[in-house]
């Protein structure tokens, strides 16, 4: 019989990073479920862990000790490369710092992701996508041209490109005004809901964690709820 694990199970996990007086404790034998098709919220103050936390999940940073099984892969198993291709395949990471290609349109940021993954439709895929944002006007315009809403739309089609089963979400509106931050989290879970994409969404707003289904609170690196 098949065991079937939940979409984010961490076990023990830590993380310890050198620092100029010794090392740095970041997170602290976090344990965490989040089932397939959940959204959870990570709250916590400013250096509670809450992106370093991302940053093990995602394979960025390599946990110093713990299990990590995330979409059913365990990521300590993996080397340099089966992480990146792990998350080309399974996750979407939307950053608060666009981190859109400067050089490239918003067709061919979206269609980047498609493209490594050796995907011969990238660009028409791509501009669905932006469509599905409200950016079909905007296929051809550089990152320059756009607003800041626009470019985080830009950056929530590139997340969504591959269809990814982990939408991960770092302070998705920290770098927004609040309506248009608004406009983002309203797109963002309308996708998501229709899509079923688990989403792991770390914020320092209290409404947006309510919206989620569950809120999960780190302090020092630890869990408090």
């Amino acid at each position: 019989m098949r065991v079937r694990y939940p979409m984010i199970r961490l076990r023990g996990v830590e993380l310890t990073l050198p620092g100029a007086a010794g090392p740095v404790h970041i997170l602290k034998g976090i344990d965490l479920d989040v089932e397939s098709g959940e959204a959870v919220a990570i709250t916590g103050r400013s250096g509670a862990g809450k992106s370093s936390l991302l940053a093990v999940i995602t394979g960025i940073e390599r946990a110093s000790a713990g299990s990590l099984r995330v979409a059913g892969t365990e990521l300590s198993e993996l080397d340099e490369d089966a992480l990146a291709r792990f998350r080309r395949d399974h996750l979407g990471i939307l950053f608060q710092f666009f981190h859109l290609v400067p050089t490239m349109t918003a067709r061919e940021n979206v269609a980047l992701p498609l493209e490594l993954a050796r995907r011969p439709d990238a660009l028409a895929r791509a501009a669905q996508r932006l469509a599905e944002v409200g950016l079909a006007h905007r296929l051809d315009h550089y990152p320059a041209q756009l607003s800041g809403g626009e470019q985080q739309r830009v950056a929530l089609a590139r997340a969504l490109a591959c269809e990814p089963a982990l939408l991960l979400a770092d302070e998705p509106t920290g770098n927004l005004d609040r309506e248009t931050g608004e406009q983002v989290i309203d797109l963002l879970f309308a996708i998501r809901e229709r899509r079923g994409t688990t989403l792991l969404l770390v914020t320092h707003e209290a409404d947006l964690a309510a919206r989620c289904g569950r809120r999960i609170e780190l302090q020092d690196g630890r869990i408090l709820r």
